[in-house]
């Protein structure tokens, strides 16, 4: 009973804790969205930046599957295209923000988000998990359901939206049918004429008919001229066959200034054909209406079909710089959600991305060049670690302060990313000024920093090497081929006591290695010289004797792969909770691991020595 009053709309109109002071944020929902689109289409017009943040359903229901210090810049994306194909959104903050004189103007909308087949047409079906963790704590801060669900905003995607209008049809005006077509054949000729004739003769049979004429010699004149209605004017429709044709029959009504031409998608069986409509009209006047309904009713369908992607289409649009704290993860929702689904590999995905979004800042990438980056592992955390050391003073004016409405408390997370970047900024000295002449070209010192869209541990210097960083501090680069991944044993047994026990059982451990415990039954091992990584492997294949508590813990079921295997895990689409669980898997579905191909570029990771996993944190 408690869970389910945390749903209803009255217990979280109680739960939005009145006594602590939010920012204001404009709430947007279905029922305000038209009036909020013509806004944020100014605000972003005039601002320089746009920060945005998310509230999703899930992320990662294991530790594990979360990025890890050994993932590489592909294992992290995998790890973050199954929680965006398993998760929904259903709050985007999105607030374009300018800086003058250290002064942060900014302009927050919080746009709640809940997908539904609008169109009444059988797609797109939706479905999305909800992971347990994430519910109760929205439900704890008083998130309604109940408006989320019944007011909340839908959408298309790119995909899915061309997928949409071959179902049902789409109508457009041409309002510039551009130059005539040059080089005609023969046959474009011939084509040419014929739509000019029949147009001709089809307006003459509808001005005829104007006249007093017997009914069925009339309704039999339109018959065989084809003649329909668009609304209460006749129109004729002409089937075409190519783009070419499109192209060609609109030239061809160029000759009559009394119609207003269309281009349609018509559905039939299997898909759609393109039609040129023409519609005729009475006068100039007559005209100039029919273009405004016809423009009307495009943009109340362009509405219905992109919902909220048309604010991802303004922002995109506009080519200004995009800022998160966490981009991988929030890219590829945005990504899978309102352009298309996730393509298999990080190469093709940061290409698409790239080209919709020419400029995304990661604030992890800015404040990893402080120093003591673990210390900030999130945005609040990280504002009060830097104003508390630093004195970067900010001062933020927010313009829908007076009318955010009642609900204010949601989205007030894209105004702490908007901040932390100034201080950020500040502290680095990175100029905001945009180089003389070119308002939309970045600064030298802030352009280094875009485009970063891999994790924060991998190394920022080269991407292409499908390396990883674990933190600022004393790290040490290690290649993917030097890391061996050990499972199958107890839990509670910790990464020192599982060194011990290698440092006693073999001479392959009488060099330098390392060990990290991944979860509490599987751990790493970091070889330092090269080839010893290998040699274990063939030792522990060939069943060559260990020393000690080693030797039984092998007896009882401890395993080994190298890190390919984990590659593997990652690439696979059945995810377990436990790491172990999936390794065993993999290794049982791979006939010969030793001797599975590395790929050839090599993969690097940056390794600290003080880096621990701490489960609580977890």
């Amino acid at each position: 009973m408690h869970f389910k009053r945390f749903l209803c709309s009255a217990t979280a109109n109680r739960r939005r804790h009145p006594h602590r002071p939010q920012p204001a944020v404009k709430q947007v929902a279905k029922s305000n969205f038209s009036e909020a689109l013509s806004d944020i289409k100014a605000r972003i017009t005039d601002s320089d930046f746009i920060a945005v943040s998310l509230q999703k359903t899930g992320g990662h229901s294991a530790p594990w599957q979360r990025t890890i210090p050994i993932d590489t810049a592909e294992t992290a994306y995998l790890k973050s295209k199954r929680a965006a194909d398993r998760f929904q959104i259903l709050q985007f903050s999105v607030c374009p923000f300018s800086v003058r004189d250290s002064k942060l103007i900014t302009h927050p909308y919080n746009f709640h988000l809940f997908p539904r087949d609008e169109l009444k047409i059988g797609m797109p079906s939706y479905s999305f998990s909800f992971q347990s963790s994430y519910l109760t704590s929205m439900a704890g801060e008083g998130f309604d359901f109940n408006a989320c669900i019944i007011n909340g905003i839908s959408y298309l995607s790119r995909a899915q939206e061309s997928a949409a209008r071959a179902r049902f049809g789409h109508l457009s005006k041409v309002s510039n049918p551009g130059e005539p077509l040059s080089a005609h054949s023969v046959a474009d000729s011939l084509f040419t004429q014929r739509i000019q004739s029949r147009v001709k003769s089809w307006i003459k049979t509808c001005k005829n008919s104007n006249k007093t004429e017997d009914a069925l010699i009339s309704a039999l004149r339109k018959i065989v001229s084809g003649s329909e209605v668009y609304g209460d004017r006749p129109s004729l429709t002409i089937d075409i066959c190519s783009e070419r044709q499109v192209q060609l029959a609109l030239d061809a009504m160029k000759e009559f200034s009394d119609v207003v031409p269309l281009r349609q998608q018509a559905p039939v069986k299997g898909g759609s054909v393109q039609v040129v409509r023409a519609v005729l009209t009475s006068s100039e006047e007559d005209k100039n209406l029919l273009e405004k309904e016809i423009e009307s009713k495009e943009q109340e369908q362009r509405l219905q079909v992109l919902g909220f992607r048309e604010v991802i289409e303004l922002i995109s649009a506009s080519e200004k710089p995009v800022v998160a704290h966490n981009s991988l993860n929030d890219f590829t929702f945005i990504h899978s959600k309102f352009l298309a689904p996730l393509p298999p590999t990080m190469d093709e995905f940061t290409t698409t991305l790239h080209s919709v979004f020419p400029y995304i800042i990661d604030l992890n990438h800015l404040m990893k060049e402080i120093g003591a980056f673990e210390k900030m592992n999130n945005i609040s955390g990280a504002i009060s670690y830097l104003e508390s050391r630093f004195s970067a003073p900010i001062t933020m004016e927010i313009s829908n302060r007076e009318d955010a409405g009642e609900v204010d408390v949601y989205g007030h997370i894209v105004l702490k990313v908007c901040r932390l970047f100034l201080i950020l900024c500040s502290i680095l000295k990175i100029s905001l000024e945009a180089p003389e002449g070119q308002s939309r070209q970045l600064s030298h010192s802030l352009h280094r920093y875009t485009d970063m869209l891999y994790p924060c541990s991998t190394n920022s210097t080269d991407p292409d090497a499908d390396n990883v960083r674990i933190s600022t501090g004393n790290s040490r680069i290690v290649t993917t081929d030097n890391i061996v991944f050990l499972w199958g044993f107890k839990g509670g047994l910790s990464a020192r006591g599982l060194k011990d026990l290698l440092c006693d059982s073999h001479d392959v451990f009488s060099e330098h290695f390392d060990v990290r415990m991944i979860s509490r039954t599987c751990a790493v091992v970091v070889f330092w010289t090269p080839g010893f990584s290998e040699r274990f492997l063939r030792i522990m294949d060939s069943g060559d004797t260990f020393s000690g508590k080693f030797r039984d813990m092998i007896s009882v079921g401890l395993r080994s792969s190298s890190y390919e295997m984990y590659r593997k895990v990652c690439e696979s689409g059945s995810w377990k909770s436990d790491l172990a669980e999936c390794l065993d898997q993999a290794i049982d579905e791979t006939e010969n691991i030793s001797e599975a191909k590395s790929e050839d570029k090599k993969s690097v990771i940056y390794w600290n020595e003080d880096d621990t996993i701490n489960f609580d944190d977890l």
